[in-house]
């Protein structure tokens, strides 16, 4: 994102970003490799699943209220942590799951016109830990945890809401998923 399209301080319009949240084990995970190999320079934010980079400010009440919708709606979102994800300069833990790219479809269809390129596609989900590196030093990382990163199922507990600073994120407000419907998978 440009830095002319974040906010400045805190209350000033930002570009939302919304997230899909992992569950605390997975969660804390992801941290410490985050922790241990992003780039400390560049290193602002918790591991994280991002759905959109950035909706528009404007529409933030509007997407509280679809996300409220969603996680009343629904179960916590089954999904499958694949292992080891090449990024080029950079390592993810990649991850599956239809049931989230299914309400990516919803948010999506419903804020048509509102996207930026960028969030118009179809997101690959994963949890970038490590980024902007040397090709070398990225496929030394994917060497070294590929054997360390197994498989395994998780679901996602929710929703996250944040607002876009140039740094940090602004947390807006958590959305836990409550409902009993189960999203196809």
């Amino acid at each position: 994102m440009s830095p002319d399209r974040a906010g400045g301080d805190k209350g000033e319009p930002a570009p939302l970003i919304v997230t899909a949240l992992l569950p605390e084990s997975l969660q804390s995970r992801a941290d410490q490799l985050r922790q241990a190999h992003f780039p400390p320079e560049r290193n602002f934010l918790k591991a994280h699943v991002t759905l959109f980079h950035a909706l528009p400010p404007s529409c933030e009440s509007e997407v509280r209220a679809v996300l409220s919708e969603l996680v009343r709606e629904h179960a916590p979102v089954p999904a499958y942590l694949t292992g080891v994800m090449k990024l080029g300069r950079g390592t993810a833990l990649g991850i599956e799951s239809e049931g989230m790219l299914a309400l990516w479809e919803r948010l999506a269809e419903r804020f048509h016109g509102l996207l930026t390129p960028q969030d118009e596609h179809r997101p690959r989900l994963h949890v970038t830990i490590q980024n902007k590196v040397s090709l070398e030093d990225a496929k030394a990382l994917q060497a070294e945890l590929a054997p360390r990163i197994m498989p395994r199922e998780f679901a996602f507990r929710g929703f996250g809401l944040y607002a876009y600073r140039g740094g940090p994120w602004e947390l807006l407000r958590d959305f836990s998923f409550r409902g009993q419907a189960r999203v196809d998978d």
